[in-house]
């Protein structure tokens, strides 16, 4: 079931959150989750409901092995668990790709399957890795049944994140006031919903159009001009953002109205001024994960290995090249090549993953040699914002690598982009000039003064100007506050004065509400009247 779907949006969520807080009102929690755990597999089942037998056996498997791990750590029980879920998930998501790669290098002519994917597979797969590590250090512990397959299939972050830990989300069901409806829960999670449907159905599935120009014909192996493949690509870097960001606004939102408070996953990462910032502000908590379950252990193995052996270690203010290499540039490598794999099977993903630890490594390096040669030296606004740009299209071009069916079909568009495109020689602009008369810039800028350009500026203009969702629940929060506190007391609220200076200089936050019902109510008009859309990370 789609978040920005009519049966969701009218059917299943006013139902499931009434529910859910008319059986917490007779004091009966294990009920109440009982509730939103069948919700949440009838949710998970509306799209192929023979999906349900492995999510189901998945949670039976780790719940049982969560408790030996609990009860008795030991590493080899651990070991063979991570093995089991990831086995699962190599079957369903990598047996043809390998199959095929096996072929290509031996030609052993092996069957290759092609199996659907179960939605979701990749991230609770990865959730219950986390719990089981976590179960075996003493950090996570559930004999709840029920308790634990809530924390799997709890349907606002089930299907594409974010990635939470066990003791994050779990212990907000122990307390009595979650099973209670809240009215700035409410009114939050409505806000932070309607902004991530608005991104969803009126940025990011239009851009698609202007996506196709660049991957489109690449997918028929004809390169693109190059303007159109610098268009298409950066359409879909944006493309991606709002339909992602937009997905886990709608999941935190969603979350709140149950009185759930899930881990935010995206904070401006197109404000980046350099690759490292970016990935802690893009996919937040797949970003937790890989740190805290791949590179800090592998590090950590590294250093002590080197360090019983009596050689140098890495050390920050004094950095030298091979403990550089050995404990940073190897590890971030390693990290980013299964983070690239975790996207998808297929070279592309791996050439996606690999060109983002490469830039870590350099970005790290950078930072080594400035503390050595110009400690201290800064580099001002502009600095800032030529990093903001240099890091943006950089991202844009591995992102070709991450949207394209094939390498091949990436390594056209790249080429394209380098100045190696196509022409379209004979192709008519539908009453404008013809294409073939055109230079590239000339081109390009035809292209922005079309409606679909105009669509991108806005959205390069909200990305790079206007603060993100999470700052925006932090404002309307204090507006929600005052309401509740003036219930308590029995008072009148009363909207503050407005002064349009104050207002504008500071937010107004009762405006920004206001702004915030006008994007619900235009993102429902348009989610109730077109055919709704997949989000792109339902691939994963």
């Amino acid at each position: 079931m789609l978040f920005n779907a009519p049966v969701f949006l009218l059917g299943f969520l006013p139902i499931v959150l009434a529910g859910f807080f008319l059986i917490g009102s007779f004091r009966k929690p294990d009920w109440a989750i009982l509730w939103l755990v069948g919700a949440s597999l009838f949710f998970y089942g509306w799209w192929r409901p023979e999906f349900l037998t492995l999510i189901l056996a998945s949670i039976g498997f780790n719940y049982l092995l969560g408790l030996r791990l609990g009860s008795h750590p030991d590493r080899g029980v651990l070991a063979f668990g991570v093995a089991m879920n990831l086995t699962l998930l190599g079957w369903f998501k990598y047996s043809g790709f390998l199959a095929t790669v096996v072929n290509d290098l031996a030609n052993a002519n092996l069957p290759v399957p092609h199996f659907l994917l179960p939605l979701g597979i990749s991230f609770y797969t990865f959730q219950q890795i986390a719990y089981l590590v976590d179960a075996n250090s003493g950090e996570a512990s559930e004999r709840s049944l029920a308790r634990y397959a809530l924390f799997v299939t709890f349907f606002p972050q089930l299907i594409a994140g974010p990635i939470v830990h066990h003791k994050e989300m779990l212990s907000q069901f122990h307390r009595p006031e979650t099973y209670r409806p809240r009215l700035d829960n409410l009114v939050l999670g409505l806000a932070a919903f309607s902004i991530g449907l608005f991104k969803k159905v009126f940025i990011a599935d239009p851009l698609a159009t202007s996506v196709v120009l660049a991957f489109g014909p690449a997918a028929q192996g004809i390169a693109p001009p190059v303007a159109d493949a610098w268009f298409g690509s950066v359409a879909y870097a944006l493309q991606l953002y709002f339909d992602f960001s937009g997905y886990s606004d709608m999941a935190i939102g969603l979350g709140l109205m149950f009185g759930i408070r899930l881990p935010v996953n995206f904070a401006s990462p197109y404000k980046s001024a350099s690759i490292i910032e970016f990935w802690s502000r893009w996919h937040m908590t797949l970003t937790r994960f890989l740190t805290s379950y791949i590179y800090n252990p592998v590090v950590m193995a590294i250093t002590r290995r080197r360090m019983a052996a009596g050689k140098a270690i890495l050390r920050p203010k004094r950095p030298k090249p091979v403990p550089f290499v050995v404990q940073l540039a190897i590890p971030t490598l390693l990290t980013f090549f299964l983070a690239g794999i975790w996207h998808g099977a297929g070279w592309q993903f791996v050439v996606f993953g690999l060109i983002h630890g490469v830039l870590l490594v350099v970005n790290h390096a950078w930072r080594a040699v400035r503390t050595l040669v110009i400690p201290g030296v800064t580099f001002g606004p502009w600095g800032r914002i030529a990093g903001v740009v240099v890091t943006f299209l950089a991202v844009t071009v591995s992102l070709v690598f991450f949207r394209s069916n094939s390498l091949e079909h990436a390594l056209l568009i790249v080429g394209a982009m380098a100045g190696f495109g196509g022409t379209l020689d004979g192709v008519s602009s539908l009453g404008g000039p013809e294409f073939a008369a055109m230079g590239p810039l000339q081109m390009l800028a035809w292209r922005f003064s079309s409606m679909h350009g105009v669509l991108i500026a806005l959205a390069l203009a909200i990305v790079w100007i206007l603060p993100n969702t999470p700052r925006y629940i932090e404002r309307l929060e204090g507006v929600v506050e005052r309401l509740s506190e003036s219930r308590r007391s029995k008072t009148r609220w009363r909207l503050p004065p407005l002064k349009w200076p104050a207002a504008l200089a500071a937010g107004n936050r009762f405006l920004q509400g206001s702004c915030v019902g006008v994007l619900l109510a235009l993102a429902l008009l348009r989610a109730l009247s077109v055919a709704p859309s997949e989000f792109l990370y339902y691939t994963f």
